[in-house]
């Protein structure tokens, strides 16, 4: 199988500690669509942020390049390798 693109809005919100934490993620069916989402995501009640991101692969045997960030929306730290 060819390898596919998958486009994600993620909402980021604080936990009771203060910590930083990822909501529910969707899919959506294109790069705009993925911003358009991700920014009303950020304006959420409780949401402190979002981001909007793409990986490609394979799904067929499970391989993804690393994610590539669309945009980030709100109060989103710069490094979020550690989520």
């Amino acid at each position: 199988m060819a390898n596919v693109t998958y486009y994600v809005a993620l909402p980021f919100v604080q936990d009771d500690s203060g910590d930083l934490a990822a909501g529910n993620a969707e899919e959506c069916q294109s790069a705009a669509t993925a911003l358009r989402r991700a920014e009303i995501m950020s304006r959420m009640p409780g949401s402190i942020g979002a981001v909007a991101f793409s990986r490609t692969g394979d799904p067929m045997i499970g391989e993804f390049g690393d994610a590539h960030l669309l945009r980030k929306f709100g109060n989103v730290p710069d490094d979020l390798g550690g989520l």
